[in-house]
């Protein structure tokens, strides 16, 4: 009896203890001074990008139940990927901090999860505003091949017409890359006239290297103090979780029909899409 006395009493100790040990954690959170801004006391930060379409989580070559826009054409995704790039962080303070560039380029593919963070590193501090660029800047699209390694690699990805993201010089880098099918697609030269009911969405331009081009480089701005701002320390990993929503591509300001306009390259029709961007981040929240 003493013996079975002394366990439960061991045990409600160790309960005790960790409730304590809890309520000093979560006191130690709420009373976490902001740090002084240094730029060179740098901590990690990852920014998150969580493809949905519309209120479903991003599925590829989903027949059996396909995504609908607000024209009400039916679609599958087969393919998503975009550049990110240039990352920035505002605390209240108004003091910024922009990633240096050489670590500031990501390319977010739909359908592989290990690329949807974008990992950097800020000073410590507390931070209610997010900016970054979809696309990739003039200024590292006209750099020596050497300048372009990793994600910027031109031979990555096979070409342009399959996973790859560049053009060539003057064109640059297809910032943006939506393909699927949709049986509204025509199968004429105005669809696709292959049969095979495809739509592609290649957009980029960054302002022309020889010669002008559009210039669609979009800067997202995103106010983090509704959903959470993010309060990067050097003992923990701060998570900026974004929502992005491709169904913005069809639904947004300059909304149009997939029959319209099933394949969107090279024409100025890029930059009525490109202006959509804008609208297609949201953020959900963030972890601390």
């Amino acid at each position: 009896m003493n013996k079975m006395m002394n366990i439960n009493g061991k045990r409600l100790k160790s309960v005790l203890l960790f409730s304590f040990m809890l309520v000093i954690a979560a006191c130690s959170k709420k009373d976490d001074p902001t740090p002084d801004f240094q730029e060179e006391n740098l901590a990690p930060l990852s920014v998150e990008f969580d493809n949905i379409v519309g209120e479903r989580t991003l599925t590829f070559d989903n027949t059996g139940s396909p995504y609908r826009n607000a024209a009400g054409e039916a679609f599958t995704v087969s393919r998503l990927q975009y550049f990110i790039s240039n990352i920035k962080v505002t605390t209240a303070a108004g003091n910024t901090y922009t990633v240096k560039q050489d670590s500031s380029y990501f390319l977010i593919k739909g359908d592989d999860k290990a690329t949807r963070f974008a990992k950097v590193k800020v000073p410590e501090g507390d931070y209610t505003n997010l900016t970054f660029t979809l696309g990739v800047d003039s200024l590292r699209s006209t750099m020596s091949i050497d300048k372009r390694t990793g994600v910027l690699d031109p031979a990555a990805g096979g070409g342009h017409d399959g996973g790859g993201m560049y053009w060539g010089w003057n064109s640059g880098y297809i910032f943006f890359k939506f393909e699927g099918n949709s049986n509204v697609v025509s199968d004429d030269a105005n669809g696709d006239p292959t049969g095979k009911k495809q739509m592609k969405y290649h957009i980029g331009f960054f302002g022309g290297y020889s010669a002008p081009t559009l210039n669609n480089i979009q800067v997202i701005n995103v106010d983090l103090r509704t959903a959470g701002i993010a309060k990067v320390r050097k003992d923990r990993q701060s998570n900026i979780h974004l929502f992005v929503d491709v169904m913005k591509v069809f639904n947004a300001k300059n909304s149009f029909k997939i029959a319209e306009h099933p394949n969107v390259m090279f024409d100025d029709f890029t930059a009525k899409i490109a202006a959509n961007f804008l609208e297609m981040f949201r953020h959900d929240h963030t972890e601390n």
